[in-house]
């Protein structure tokens, strides 16, 4: 049997005294969400939005401490604010919740905008349009990064052909991967390409904040998002603690994949998230051989989705054997096959997208809503 069970934590976390208030973490009832399995320890403290910089220290001290202790092998704290202002008794006037709590997100230093690839089930080829599009933007001349929020299921060191750690000059931050001109960081980095990923969500939470804020990434002008597909931890995650800029929605034209696909959409508007269109992928399939053009799984659900949304539908991509071959290879076609008909409708998108950025949508960045 263990010796490392919650009362262990909680009573570990007992002695660590908020300087503000001189009580316990524990008394003052931050501590959310605890979770202890093998020796792996993920929690959460419940913080007030406006507190969350000065609360950093104490964040990191309690997840020290933790990890201090015998048998424990891996620590992710983390800093959540889903109680924000109107969980408390304001004003009964009704205008003057939201001028009140304003959703401060820090700036990742060096990024101008930060744009995520979503979709609302798997299997749509979302990855393989996320690393295209950033190549896309790249080919427009602007610096580029790509980070792949899949902890599950990364994929991107496999697709850019990618290979070893990151390395890191101080120990606190690592230093991005590059290739084909993006910087790119993926947790397939950090862990073997077979190796499970059982987190918890706290684990998700932290892993993925470092992600982004724990990276030198520089000076870039966009950095895209490769999310998981779905609408849980992660996604809320970072529309939660990273100003996004927009979201771009990647479906196939099946009734099935479009169905997700609003939930994808709908998930990015309940957290003010602008959502800068959907792209048809695998839209219809070109025969290498003749040319000839089939609807395979459909053909323009997506664009009449966008419509009936009311967001922009940005394009179609095919079905073709050489995108799909150069992705397998980690050899992308908008990199080595930039004169290619596939490359010029990648970049054809990528201005598009370019365009919603210039035009300073979600400057304010997401709000988390809890219903």
């Amino acid at each position: 049997m263990s010796a490392i069970n919650e009362q262990t934590i909680l009573n570990c976390l007992e002695k660590i005294i908020d300087p503000k208030t001189g009580k316990s973490v524990v008394a003052l009832g931050l501590v959310e969400g605890l979770v202890v399995k093998d020796g792996n320890v993920g929690f959460a403290l419940e913080i007030d939005p406006k507190d969350a910089n000065e609360m950093e220290p104490l964040r990191k001290k309690c997840e020290e401490a933790v990890f201090a202790l015998p048998g424990v092998k891996s620590v992710s704290a983390v800093l959540t604010a889903e109680q924000a202002a109107d969980a408390r008794p304001q004003s009964p006037s009704r205008a003057q919740p939201q001028q009140q709590q304003p959703a401060q997100k820090p700036e990742v230093p060096g990024v101008a905008a930060i744009v995520a690839v979503a979709s609302g089930k798997g299997g749509v080829g979302k990855s393989t349009c996320a690393v295209n599009l950033a190549l896309g933007l790249a080919a427009l001349g602007l610096k580029v990064g790509m980070l792949d929020a899949d902890v599950y299921g990364p994929s991107l060191p496999r697709m850019l052909g990618l290979k070893g750690k990151p390395q890191s000059k101080d120990g606190k931050k690592l230093i991005p991967m590059e290739k084909w001109g993006l910087k790119v960081m993926s947790m397939g980095f950090l862990v073997e390409e077979d190796t499970p990923m059982i987190w918890r969500g706290p684990m998700i939470m932290s892993a993925l904040q470092q992600m982004v804020f724990d990276v030198e990434w520089g000076e870039l002008d966009v950095l895209v998002v490769d999310m998981p597909p779905g609408t849980g931890d992660a996604q809320l995650t970072l529309a939660q603690r990273v100003p996004l800029s927009g979201a771009v929605i990647i479906s196939t034209p099946q009734d099935i994949a479009l169905i997700d696909a609003r939930k994808g959409l709908n998930m990015f508007r309940k957290v003010d998230v602008p959502v800068f269109g959907i792209v048809e992928n695998m839209s219809y399939f070109l025969c290498p051989s003749c040319g000839e053009k089939s609807d395979i799984f459909g053909h323009g659900g997506a664009q009449e989705t966008a419509k009936e949304l009311g967001v922009d539908f940005l394009g179609e991509v095919p079905l073709h054997m050489d995108i799909r071959t150069t992705s397998d290879a980690g050899t992308p076609i908008t990199a080595t096959e930039p004169d290619s008909a596939h490359a010029k409708i990648y970049r054809d998108l990528a201005a598009r997208v370019q365009e919603k950025i210039e035009a300073g949508l979600g400057a304010s960045g997401p709000k988390i809503v809890i219903e």
